[in-house]
């Protein structure tokens, strides 16, 4: 706990030398004493921060991300920067700089993406709570793969002041831990209002979790259920809904069309805005330079080549001709009306139902080296994108295994819902009766 352990699943990019024994390291605070590993995409002064990249490598933020100040004012220390998919982009933690994470579950398989170092750290007791990031699932599948849980907040409740950008409108900060209680603590302490960030709400979170959820009612959407999803771990979501069930919930099975182009949706708005947010990475505003030739735009060519990785690279392709002028309308601007009818029905769903669930993701953990290809990889991210896009709270809980790894139950709630899906994921994890 002490962030002094062997990290034999590569969970750690940096590790901070901690020693809590020594007089005045207790300190105060609600945190007072506790180990948190950070996302390596977050900034904290001082603490190199690469974001998993090559790129910026030896990069040493001149100051503190807001939930970084949060954390240290309640007496909180850092053990560390986590591994993670170079700029968020990713499933598994392998698209890494730095080298694969492991699950720590079972060490051949991913840990999931793209805050995979953060949540095995957590599963393999490094630390006892972590923050990770969610643009479109990164908290929730890696909390679902590794067997802990993840809570990606409303947008807009968590100060995104301090997290290096790769798609604005859709990242979130959010907090991992064992357990609900865990979860909920930390996000006591990094939510509420920033004014250096123009998307930060007045919404504290000062919650305490119930696990009374009797009346409540919880849509089930069909399309949770639909292709892609592997029999036994539909099973084994279906039975932790019928727990709930017998807890006192009511489950609604319920409909959600959106989900057809929810994911192509997000990928043309992800990689749109992480071609722009990318640009200033080019060997004189942030970067390693390289040896250049004398035209400009050679070396801004040779300092990307060199320092970004091909997924990274293949995402900014995506996004740049998304944003071309002979293609913005085609792509871009289609995938903005799509993102709306995604939101559409969630007000419609939240009209009638209090909480949605399903399975946080598709398949348990992969293997080592089994998502070669992107466009599986993408497809896994189908049940967790619609959170994103819409802006809405949601929540991983382990809720049993399938061939030994781990399985999430995922719960979605209304936008500054968050004490509710925290609730439903302590139900469950209490037991429910």
């Amino acid at each position: 706990m002490a962030g002094t352990e062997e990290d034999q699943f590569n969970a750690f990019i940096t590790r901070c030398p901690v020693d809590t024994g020594e007089p005045g390291k207790q300190g105060t605070g609600r945190l007072a004493g506790q180990c948190i590993a950070i996302k390596d995409n977050i900034s904290t002064s001082g603490i190199m921060t690469t974001c998993g990249s090559a790129i910026l490598k030896g990069y040493i933020p001149p100051y503190d991300a807001h939930v970084i100040t949060r954390l240290l004012n309640e007496g909180a220390i850092i053990a560390g920067k986590t591994n993670m998919d170079e700029f968020g982009m990713g499933t598994t933690t392998e698209n890494s700089a730095f080298g694969p994470t492991r699950n720590p579950v079972n060490p051949e398989r991913v840990p999931g993406g793209s805050s995979g170092g953060s949540a095995a750290a957590v599963a393999a007791g490094l630390v006892p709570l972590a923050l990770g990031t969610d643009t479109g699932g990164s908290i929730r599948c890696p909390a679902a793969f590794c067997g802990i849980v993840g809570l990606k907040p409303t947008y807009g409740r968590v100060s995104r002041y301090g997290l290096i950008a790769y798609a604005n409108s859709l990242e979130q900060i959010g907090p991992m831990a064992k357990t609900v209680t865990g979860v909920s603590d930390l996000m006591q302490v990094i939510a509420g209002h920033d004014p250096r960030d123009a998307t930060s709400t007045d919404h504290p979170y000062t919650h305490t979790p119930n696990a009374e959820i009797s009346g409540k009612r919880i849509g089930v959407p069909e399309e949770f259920f639909g292709a892609g999803v592997d029999a036994p771990v539909a099973e084994t979501v279906r039975k932790a809904i019928d727990r709930l069930e017998a807890g006192g919930a009511e489950i609604v099975p319920c409909s959600m069309k959106s989900m057809a182009y929810a994911l192509a949706a997000y990928y043309v708005i992800c990689t749109s805005e992480a071609s722009s947010n990318l640009a200033r990475y080019d060997g004189v505003r942030y970067g390693v330079p390289v040896d250049t030739k004398p035209q400009w735009h050679d070396g801004f060519r040779a300092v990307r080549g060199a320092g970004f990785g091909p997924e990274v690279q293949r995402r900014i392709l995506l996004g740049t001709f998304a944003l071309s002028a002979g293609y913005y309308g085609k792509y871009y601007a289609k995938a903005q009306i799509a993102r709306q009818q995604v939101r559409a029905d969630f007000d419609r769903l939240f009209k009638e139902v209090d909480l949605l669930a399903g399975p946080t993701m598709p398949t348990v953990a992969f293997k080592l080296g089994e998502m070669a290809d992107p466009l599986s990889m993408y497809l896994a991210d189908i049940l967790t994108v619609p959170a994103n896009l819409a802006g809405v709270p949601a929540i991983s809980v382990p809720c049993g295994t399938v061939d030994g790894m781990p399985v999430g139950l995922q719960v979605m709630g209304r936008p500054f819902d968050d004490e509710g899906v925290v609730d439903v994921a302590y139900a469950y994890e209490q037991g429910v009766i």
